[in-house]
């Protein structure tokens, strides 16, 4: 605590990423980052681009960025909004839909930033709990909330809602915004991308950090119906009017614009994913099944966190997460199918 800090700051318990160690090399598997690298469309642009205007402000609209997303998801540029990195479109996303006079609601297991931004904004949350198995039942979403956001698929737990159960939620709670976090649906999912014009109170956000393999470049972005986007936009030029750099921009619209090589990514997770799910059931893990880049799995002779500090010792890292809740499981990414077998062949020395 510092005599020099706001009372808010004396209040806050901010978020915390991934551990990213710099003692040696590791198999990195805690972070969900894209084993693969960008598209070589996404090199082309960034070398071919003028450096001259780096001199300038980028366009603070970053138009073009939103127009190919537009373009790709078949939605108008109205439509769009985009942010540095989808944490940055949620934070604008809970000032402008939730800070009001009842609370947000969202899983009591999921994306653990979601606590941190009610908390900084100083709106009250209500947590819903997941089911014994982690899906999420929308009939246990309290009515008395302002909003609602989930992952989906949810972080941790990579749990799945079918768009008939988004529908189902968007119409119970018509009155107002639920947002869909779709960090990880490239991974299997069916986006809700395709009810937005359907439902005036839905708002869908993903990132490039994930698929489109650009976690270092910071973008992500919003759909929804146009007076959606323009509370985003009012908040956005009321705090940083130019939040995606020239190269982000010119990087964002080839990556979006390479289509094939988005698919064959995301294909190759998958089926990297469904190896590494049925390797782990082999070793005893029980395993929760995933449409997202990464697997929950419960050792189930094993302590969780003894396994992930043995793994760690061995130089593979894995997410271990202490809520009471997945305290007994492992979070692990997909990575490339030979990382993964180092994976698979560390645990079947350290069990």
């Amino acid at each position: 605590m510092s005599q020099f800090w706001s009372d808010i700051v004396n209040t806050l318990t901010p978020y915390v990423p991934g551990e990213q160690p710099q003692n040696r090399d590791y198999v990195k598997l805690n972070t969900n980052e894209n084993p693969f690298g960008p598209s070589e469309k996404v090199f082309h642009a960034i070398d071919n681009f003028d450096r001259n205007l780096l001199k300038r402000y980028p366009d603070p609209e970053a138009t073009k960025l939103r127009q190919s997303i537009a373009d790709y998801y078949q939605m108008d540029l109205n439509q769009v909004f985009v942010g540095n990195g989808s944490d940055e479109v949620l934070a604008h996303s809970f000032f402008a839909f939730f800070k009001k006079n009842k609370p947000i609601a969202f899983p009591d297991i999921t994306y653990s930033f979601y606590p941190v931004y009610a908390n900084l904004y100083n709106i009250e949350a209500r947590e819903f709990a997941v089911k014994d198995d982690f899906s999420i039942d929308i009939q246990s979403i309290t009515q008395d909330c302002d909003g609602i956001i989930l992952p989906n698929p949810n972080a941790p737990t990579s749990r799945y809602l079918e768009l008939d159960k988004i529908k189902e939620l968007l119409t119970l709670h018509s009155n107002k915004v639920v947002i869909v976090d779709e960090a990880y649906i490239d991974f299997g999912g069916e986006s809700a991308v395709s009810l937005v014009n359907e439902f005036e109170n839905l708002l869908v956000i993903q990132t490039f950090s994930k698929s489109r393999s650009l976690a270092g470049l910071r973008i992500g972005f919003a759909i929804g119906q146009a007076h959606l986007i323009e509370a985003l936009q009012r908040v956005k030029n009321s705090f940083n009017s130019y939040p995606i750099d020239q190269l982000a921009i010119v990087a964002g619209q080839a990556a979006m614009q390479d289509v094939a090589y988005f698919k064959s990514c995301c294909e190759q997770v998958i089926q990297t994913r469904q190896w590494t799910h049925k390797q782990l059931e082999s070793l005893g893990f029980e395993c929760i099944e995933s449409k997202a880049n990464f697997i929950l799995a419960k050792p189930l002779k094993h302590d969780a966190e003894k396994v992930y500090l043995d793994l760690k010792e061995n130089g593979v890292l894995v997410r271990y997460f202490k809520n009471s809740k997945i305290s007994d499981y492992l979070r692990i990414s997909i990575d490339t199918q030979d990382n993964m077998k180092k994976l698979i062949d560390a645990l079947t020395v350290i069990l």
